[in-house]
């Protein structure tokens, strides 16, 4: 449930706009990275203190700055008053289950959404904001080691692409794109869990496997929480609604939008595969139950006349003549394999052995 929930009790009782991060700390310490771009130049640099981001929001050039960190409010709420961020936009930053949604506030777009990675069999979430303005981009990360925008990164350092002569918006499209791309990469190593499992499934099922389709569940159901709504947030900007998105840049959404479709049905694709191996499982379990008791049950009913005619035997009273024959004791043995043997065969033509 962690996954799902995180505690907001730290903000219970204060006003709306009030900046309390909300989540797990995954960095140490903020790092704020500066990429400043047009079609000649490149500056790359790592700023210390936020007040240098600063002259990057009337500049010319494209600006791209990059945030990971978000448990130190205050330099975030000073870049905010900068860039002219609304304080309830500053607090859904800072609280990190948001939904993935799409913010236009006039000057800027604010969209959140979920940047995930499978480690160790297990799905490791980040939150990511984006702010977009008419000539830069600030990203908003968690800050956990590792993330998709590195080849974004390259490309803008090596000018390959249109992305060093476009636009803010045309940045803002290429890291959505390698974010939705990212989870292909995920639903690769997940269908290979839910095939290696279907096969378990079929040659020899357990509790153990009982117990990886529960994990497999959940996984779905939180990729299809935190998947779903991007699909409108992907919607929205493809309608061109802002006038930051270039009617050039709209077609390369589209792109994205394809791609999160893709995704989306995969993710429910996955989801009613695994539903099914449930019933499988539990058919298969229930199968093997009804097989035993059958088995118990015709060994029981062979057992039973003979366990009468020893019952009847054992009993103790005094006049009992058969008891007095010499040939008594192997009469009854036989009397006991005939019936037996006669049983066994009568089972086997019903099919029932």
């Amino acid at each position: 449930m962690a996954k799902f929930l995180k505690k907001r009790s730290a903000k219970a009782g204060m006003p709306p706009g009030a900046l309390v991060h909300v989540g797990e700390v995954k960095a140490e310490a903020m790092k704020i990275t500066v990429m400043d771009y047009d079609g000649d130049r490149v500056e790359e640099k790592e700023v210390r203190a936020v007040e240098e981001c600063f002259p990057f929001k009337e500049a010319p050039s494209v600006t791209w700055i990059n945030v990971e960190g978000l448990h130190q409010v205050e330099p975030l709420e000073k870049l905010g008053g900068a860039f002219g961020l609304h304080p309830l936009v500053l607090e859904d930053i800072l609280t990190t289950d948001q939904r993935p949604k799409v913010e236009d506030q006039g000057d800027y777009l604010y969209i959140v959404l979920k940047m995930l990675d499978y480690q160790e069999e297990e799905i490791i979430h980040e939150q990511v904001s984006l702010i977009l303005g008419s000539n830069f981009v600030i990203s908003f990360q968690e800050g956990r080691e590792g993330d998709v925008f590195n080849p974004i990164r390259e490309r803008i350092r090596s000018g390959k692409g249109k992305i060093r002569k476009s636009g803010a918006d045309h940045l803002a499209y290429a890291l959505l794109d390698s974010i939705v791309d990212s989870y292909f990469a995920i639903l690769e190593k997940l269908g290979e869990q839910v095939e290696a499992l279907e096969e378990e499934l079929i040659a020899d099922p357990g509790p153990e496997t009982l117990e990886e389709i529960h994990r497999l569940k959940r996984e779905m159901l939180y990729l299809r929480k935190s998947l779903w709504p991007l699909r409108e947030v992907i919607s929205t900007l493809e309608r061109g609604e802002s006038a930051l998105i270039q009617e050039s840049t709209g077609i390369y959404i589209r792109d994205v939008y394809d791609h999160t479709i893709q995704v989306i049905d995969s993710i429910e694709t996955f989801r009613d595969m695994l539903s099914g191996m449930l019933d499988i499982y539990l058919s298969s379990i229930s199968n093997r139950m009804n097989a035993v008791m059958k088995v118990l049950t015709l060994i029981a009913t062979i057992f039973m006349p003979l366990t009468f005619l020893a019952g009847v035997y054992g009993m103790n009273f005094k006049h009992m003549p058969e008891l007095g024959w010499p040939w008594a004791y192997p009469v009854l043995w036989l009397v006991l394999a005939l019936i037996g043997i006669t049983m066994v065969v009568y089972f086997k033509r019903k099919k029932w052995l």
